[in-house]
């Protein structure tokens, strides 16, 4: 079976965050939205002059076996940059 791994992020730490995942997965496909706009628990994500910060959104596809792989990947990133909105969103694949 497979997930879909949505991963919202500060694009501040974009760069350090995908290097991470492709690290502890070699084989990591994705698909990159650099700017992602929106609000979250704290502050807005807007590229504006009033909120000049951006989100990045990854989505990717990955085998149930690797799910602990990137969650763990994404923790690690979560650990160094604390300050940083980063959330990991697994969603099950549904059989037809």
């Amino acid at each position: 079976m497979m997930c879909r791994a949505e991963i919202v992020a500060n694009s501040s730490v974009q760069e350090e965050l995908i290097e991470t995942v492709e690290s502890a997965l070699p084989k990591f496909q994705y698909t990159l939205v650099p700017m992602v706009h929106g609000k979250g628990r704290t502050n807005r994500k807007l590229g504006t002059v009033t909120w000049p910060e951006l989100n990045f959104l990854l989505i990717a596809y990955i085998d149930d076996s690797e799910t602990d792989a990137i969650r763990s990947a994404i923790a690690s990133v979560k650990d160094r940059f604390p300050g940083e909105g980063i959330k990991l969103f697994m969603i099950p694949e549904i059989p037809v």
